[in-house]
């Protein structure tokens, strides 16, 4: 009964909010429109459309949604503000939105339903798929279907929505209903396939039920025939497992069912002996690869640098480079942000910086976030403070890529060795969330609360820890702890009882 009123309050608000917008979009004369418990002026210089490619459009949501406590808050916030009224939505400026609220679903799912009060938009089935993504991650479960159903009964349900519902179903630990939902396929309008097997036994094999998913491809296999990347899943599933020795088999396997291993099949098992250091077994393979004449190809080449670099074998690892060179392997981004990882490890920034800015232009390879991330944190780990800064602001203005949150980590861990936790880390902060509408995540939320606990900023802390609780992002034991700590040593009574309460409720979970 309580859901029902629920319900048709939010379809009342959203009514309401149409008319708002229809009028809104056909007066030309002052109007007064009344929503829930708020009233609005608007006069025809309010009714002009901005693009939403300006910062203003995109941050006047955001500031209006994050304030709210529910999807139906977040509603209603927007419906109610004549700024907001103004904006004209487009599939770019949701999807914006979608990927600023990534981790937060309340104004995710919000920002859509005011989406759907427009007119004149409708939202496409890749940004519902995202959506659909959004409320899995955040083991919104009931919402992710309540959303399907909303798809299915408008036929936008794809085999990537499924895919995406499949696959945030197993890792929340629900895989017998990802099998449910492979069964329901015809349901949706579509076929079980080879494409749509693999899916699943991708999906089960990547959250480490290998067995599971062996056993449904026995049984489907009768009528639903495999193909090369069936093997290759379960090659990488075993793989994850530890148990390689299945790997290796099922690339026998393989050759028996008429498929030849490729790359592929091949580089899966070197990066499970890199992972291990097993150096001499992955060099084995190389040679076992060659023999075959199936030639390696850059992501091997790639697996291999990093891992021989994160176990310190530099020299081998820089070596790799002339083995590409001989079976004529052209290097990609990726290669490159592998070499200039080992070049900062073995202190050859000079050379690495050379790489970035000759050698890469010269080749036409274009650098990517996650490259700019790594001059960013070789700078920093160097303590060169300005050159991190340097990279950073060039990573801003990249054609290519935009700022990640890699890309301000290191830059936080530096402020806080050199004790900056004043408005060169407020600045930074905001630059992240406010210019580059960055969502923090668990690791950046606890590197700032521990560095502002050990800078006896304890206050700060707090506030930083309130955000995250309020964001559903949940905190490490030993963060309360340590924040609970210091709120202590200040007499902060009413701080330490809110920690301590959601210490025992982790406890009780």
């Amino acid at each position: 009964m309580v859901a029902g009123i629920e319900e048709l309050k939010h379809l009342s608000l959203c009514f309401m909010v149409l008319c708002h917008r229809i009028l809104s979009t056909r007066t030309h004369f002052p109007c007064r429109a009344v929503f829930t418990n708020c009233s609005l002026q608007f006069s025809s210089t309010q009714q002009k459309h901005i693009e939403f490619q300006t910062k203003d459009d995109a941050n006047i949501i955001i500031s209006r949604a994050v304030k709210a406590k529910t999807e139906t808050e977040v509603l209603e916030s927007l419906a109610c503000d004549p700024q907001c009224s103004t904006i004209r939505i487009t599939d770019g400026l949701l999807g914006r939105l979608f990927h600023r609220f990534q981790d937060d679903w309340k104004s995710a799912l919000g920002v859509f339903r005011w989406a759907q009060t427009c007119p004149d938009y409708k939202t496409p089935p890749f940004l519902l798929d995202k959506l659909v993504d959004i409320l899995g991650k955040t083991k919104q479960m009931e919402k992710m279907k309540g959303l399907v159903e909303e798809m299915r009964e408008t036929r936008l349900v794809s085999l990537n929505t499924i895919s995406k519902m499949m696959r945030r179903f197993a890792g929340a630990g629900k895989w017998t209903d990802a099998v449910i939902t492979f069964n329901q396929l015809e349901s949706f309008g579509l076929n079980k396939n080879t494409e749509s097997m693999n899916i699943l036994l991708d999906t089960l094999c990547k959250e480490k039920r290998v067995e599971q998913a062996r056993s449904l491809f026995l049984d489907l296999r009768s009528h639903i025939p495999p193909n090369a990347n069936t093997y290759n899943i379960f090659i990488h599933g075993w793989c994850k497992i530890n148990r390689v020795e299945e790997a290796e088999w099922t690339v026998q396997e393989m050759r028996g069912d008429g498929f030849k291993p490729c790359v592929i099949s091949y580089s899966t098992i070197i990066q499970f002996y890199c992972f291990r250091a097993n150096f001499y077994r992955v060099y084995e393979i190389l040679d076992e690869m060659e023999a075959q004449g199936c030639c390696p190809n850059i992501v091997t080449f790639t697996t291999i640098m990093h891992s021989l670099t994160k176990f310190g074998e530099l020299k081998r690892a820089l070596d790799i480079v002339d083995r590409m060179k001989v079976v004529g392997c052209e290097p990609d981004t990726q290669f490159y942000n592998a070499l200039l990882h080992t070049l900062g490890w073995a202190g050859r920034a000079e050379e690495a910086l050379y790489i970035f800015t000759k050698e890469m232009p010269e080749k036409k390879i274009n650098p990517s976030t996650s490259t700019y991330n790594t001059m960013i944190a070789m700078f920093c780990h160097r303590r060169q403070e300005q050159r991190a800064l340097q990279f950073l602001k060039s990573l801003e203005n990249s054609p290519y890529c935009k700022p990640d949150v890699q890309s301000f980590y290191p830059l936080f861990k530096l402020y806080f060795q050199n004790g900056k936790t004043g408005e060169c880390l407020v600045d930074l902060l905001d630059d992240m969330v406010k210019k580059h509408h960055l969502c923090l995540d668990l690791a950046t939320f606890m590197l700032l609360i521990h560095g502002l606990c050990r800078a006896n900023e304890c206050e700060r802390a707090y506030e930083l820890f309130k955000v995250m609780i309020g964001q559903n992002i949940k905190p490490r034991y030993v963060t309360c702890a340590l924040l609970l700590h210091e709120v202590k040593l200040k007499n902060m009574y009413a701080e330490a009882e809110v920690v301590e309460d959601y210490m025992k409720k982790m406890k009780s979970l």
